[in-house]
């Protein structure tokens, strides 16, 4: 079965994240590029799922790779089709934590921006999950120098699965290029495709 990475990015960020770019620098060099999909997403919940399920009918079964945001999402998807999840500092239940912040967002890459309306905080509640059905198919990383989400609450929503708490770090994740070597081992990835490569290289 052919291996393939979906990688889920943040609010308002996109490909050209630094994580993003990292992982697709890094599969390239594994020569395994055209196994991993980086979207540009939508920033409306509803849109950004409808792309996702598009690729994940496209790829088959996936390894979700999700950031921020993008680790809300791909627990819903995971829950859904019963895929594998790695999440980095993932959300828990965003749509709690718009009050004040209704109004005009700008994209910190491509400088778009848009109207964050109730109708999204909406669409976010209802991609909630109350509980995981199988905690063994996630893997979760948290910093606990994140500036913008408490670690602490994906800790407690991700008790029962494998949890990475560094101390220190922000919400970007540092030394997430020295990681990478674990996010193949979650995928599947052989081995020898990678034990041997200075993945920090490619910072």
């Amino acid at each position: 079965m052919t291996i393939s990475i979906l990688y889920l990015h943040g609010l308002n960020s996109s490909p050209a994240s630094l994580k993003a770019s990292l992982l697709q620098r890094a599969m390239q060099h594994l020569g395994l590029g055209d196994q991993l999909r980086v979207p540009a997403l939508h920033h409306h919940p509803r849109q950004a799922i409808a792309q996702l399920e598009a690729l994940i009918a496209e790829l088959g079964r996936p390894v979700l790779v999700g950031s921020s945001l993008g680790g809300y999402y791909a627990t819903f998807l995971a829950e859904r089709h019963g895929l594998p999840a790695l999440l980095i500092n993932p959300a828990v239940r965003p749509h709690l934590r718009f009050d004040g912040y209704l109004g005009t967002q700008k994209n910190y890459y491509d400088d778009e921006t848009w109207e964050l309306t109730a109708d999204h905080v909406g669409a976010l509640a209802e991609l909630d999950v109350a509980s995981l059905q199988d905690p063994s198919r996630y893997q979760v990383w948290l910093q606990t120098g994140d500036e913008t989400l408490d670690y602490r609450d994906a800790q407690a929503y991700y008790r029962g699965c494998a949890l990475r708490i560094q101390a220190g770090g922000d919400h970007g994740f540092q030394g997430f290029a020295e990681r990478l070597p674990m996010l193949f081992a979650f995928a599947g990835i052989p081995r020898h495709l990678w034990q041997d490569i200075d993945l920090s290289a490619l910072n």
